[in-house]
């Protein structure tokens, strides 16, 4: 499972971090912590039923997010179809959830690097909602800005919904994800 996002303090809870915020969440509820430095990501490795999930930020910065992706399938012989990213979706709303068993990665370019990178998109996704972008608001700097009193009010259960997809995800149940949570 990765978080997309990009490293360093000053990036840590702004909307773009959207993934690292989650797989971080994630670990702390599975009392582990992302010290391991390795595949260009900052790892972890949780036991859990049915086998093992890998927890990975990437370290390259959102735009080549794949390098970072494509050197850890690599290395643990994990096909594209075991992947799964979360990452920050200006298209949808604030909260909102969507879970994809595949897809384009379309505008946003951590994925494109991801797809670019390991040669498919044929892998799951989950996408938090961090739209829409203001009238006359610059893109950039928007999904570089963090979240405001109000807007975490509804970041907070948004994150604990999609700890309860990625559960599903994780049980080989993505159909019942897909339907409960978009």
């Amino acid at each position: 499972m990765v978080g997309l996002g990009n490293p360093g303090s000053e990036y840590a809870r702004t909307r773009h971090n959207a993934g690292f915020l989650l797989v971080r969440k994630l670990a702390k509820s599975w009392n582990v912590r992302l010290d391991e430095r390795r595949f260009r990501s900052r790892v972890a490795a949780v036991k859990r039923e049915g086998g093992t999930v890998m927890l990975a930020l990437p370290q390259t910065y959102m735009n080549n997010s794949g390098q970072a992706v494509a050197a850890l399938l690599r290395a643990k012989r994990i096909p594209p179809e075991r992947l799964v990213v979360v990452t920050d979706d200006l298209d949808l709303p604030l909260g909102r959830l969507r879970v994809r068993k595949e897809g384009s990665p379309g505008t946003h370019r951590g994925m494109r690097s991801i797809v670019q990178e390991i040669g498919s998109s044929a892998f799951p996704r989950l996408r938090l909602g961090i739209g829409p972008l203001p009238p006359d608001a610059d893109a950039a700097e928007y999904v570089l800005s963090e979240f405001s009193p109000t807007d975490r009010e509804v970041w907070e259960p948004c994150l604990e919904r999609a700890c309860q997809a990625l559960e599903l995800v994780l049980a080989g149940e993505i159909a019942k994800a897909m339907n409960r949570y978009n």
